[in-house]
């Protein structure tokens, strides 16, 4: 009898979700290649790009911080294609959690789907949080400073304030997504433009202030515990430690799989998607470490907010 418990448990655990049942949808399919590579886009170069440069150059890599950004997009790709694989094959909303439902079962799914829950929780609350950083730098921290004098916290574990500006942004993309997937698509791609624009001018404007000398800083002009200079100053430790952070700045193409139901050509828009917006976004960080480290010596850089 206990045998026939733990079988049927086992059973239970590992039952698969039938593809049948993958390839109906009451979603219209509204969303082009371009939609769900704006939607990658958009999703994965968030605040990370104005922000990732500055601090692993300056805490782990140094100017060779454009090699980690390079490993990082090559596991970045290797995910993507599996990703990629997966999208076109079970076009269904729910990304990770679904396909693992219908390859391995329902346990590993549950687990999967709160995990996603959880990364995008955080990821979210990380973003919002930066861009809350970034215009309160530009307002010499008025934000902050009123916050924290009339609505200061004392819970560790939480902020020393509580940000209102991050809670608004955050409720109004909420509600910007519920409308509806055209819609929320359309807005999307106007801020990934916008995005783009400010990126693409950051690097063109920093190409007149670089100097190749601050990628050859000798060993006695580095402040002590800034490493040893040169291009890459901690080392190859320090480039494959600031690989695994940049890692994060390619957080979110697989909402471009999650969208998939949406699509209009899943077989051949979500892989399209999927390696297309992982190469600009690899060209984006790339352009702008290269120009960031150039420009400043690496121990110089601002870390939460990096760029001039």
């Amino acid at each position: 009898m206990p045998s026939l418990s733990i079988s049927g448990a086992y059973h239970v655990l590992t039952r698969r979700k039938p593809m049948e049942d993958t390839t109906e949808s009451k979603l219209a399919k509204v969303l082009s290649a371009f939609d769900l590579t704006a939607l990658g886009i958009g999703s994965t170069l968030g605040v990370g790009v104005y922000v990732l440069a500055g601090e692993v150059s300056k805490v782990y890599a140094g100017p060779a911080v454009v090699i980690s950004f390079l490993i990082a997009a090559i596991a970045s790709i290797f995910a993507g294609l599996c990703y990629a694989e997966f999208g076109a094959r079970v076009p269904k909303a729910g990304s990770a959690y679904i396909y693992s439902y219908v390859t391995i079962g329902e346990f590993m799914a549950f687990i999967i789907g709160w995990n996603l829950i959880l990364e995008y929780a955080i990821g979210g609350a990380s973003v919002v949080k930066g861009l809350s950083t970034y215009l309160d730098k530009l307002f010499n921290y008025a934000m902050r400073d009123y916050l924290s004098k009339n609505f200061a916290m004392n819970i560790e574990g939480l902020g020393d304030y509580p940000d209102f500006f991050a809670l608004i942004v955050t409720v109004l993309f909420a509600l910007a997504i519920a409308v509806g997937a055209k819609e929320s698509s359309r807005l999307n791609n106007v801020f990934t433009f916008l995005n783009l624009s400010v990126v693409l001018f950051v690097i063109i404007a920093g190409l007149f202030k670089v100097s190749l000398s601050n990628w050859s800083i000798p060993k006695s002009a580095v402040p002590e515990g800034y490493g040893n200079g040169g291009f890459s100053p901690y080392g190859l430790t320090g480039i494959i430690r600031g690989a695994a952070v940049c890692f994060y700045g390619f957080i979110g193409f697989d909402c471009i799989a999650t969208a998939g139901e949406e699509a209009k050509n899943p077989k051949k828009s979500i892989p399209f998607a999927v390696v297309t917006s992982l190469a600009m976004i690899f060209l984006a960080y790339f352009g702008v470490s290269t120009v960031l480290t150039m420009m400043l010596p690496y121990y110089e850089q601002d870390e939460q907010a990096p760029l001039p």
